[in-house]
């Protein structure tokens, strides 16, 4: 499994201020979306998330978000080595994602840019 990029999860209380704050610090403009109640905005390398407090402990427990260059090549490796896939593969806005207990306990988000298959 070939590993692109890691972006940083930041859970925030407001996200218009942190917005604007990690775009003066990147330089970058933030790309927003909704999913599942939870206002996202990505800023460069960061993930920066803001919703209902039972939403966000559920985002909290995430390490980080894993870009990959193929979500199906991700799941195929790490089950082949003992993690747990806990959800997905699953569409999202920009491709598709799973979620993944490492055997040490550690969880990620995996990610690719491959629209979804078939359908």
């Amino acid at each position: 499994m070939e590993i692109l990029g890691t972006t940083l999860r930041i859970c925030v209380d407001d996200l218009e201020t942190s917005v604007a704050f990690y775009e003066r610090l990147t330089g970058s403009p933030a790309l927003r979306f909704e999913r599942g109640g939870v206002s996202v905005a990505a800023v460069s390398c960061f993930l920066l998330m803001s919703g209902p407090a039972e939403e966000i402990e559920v985002l909290r427990k995430v390490t980080a978000t894993i870009a990959v260059k193929d979500v199906d090549e991700a799941f195929a490796a790490l089950t082949g080595v003992g993690a747990q896939v806990l959800a997905g593969p699953v569409p999202t806005p920009a491709g598709r994602n799973l979620i993944a207990v490492h055997p040490d306990g550690s969880v990620f988000e995996y990610v690719d840019r491959n629209p979804v298959r078939g359908g």
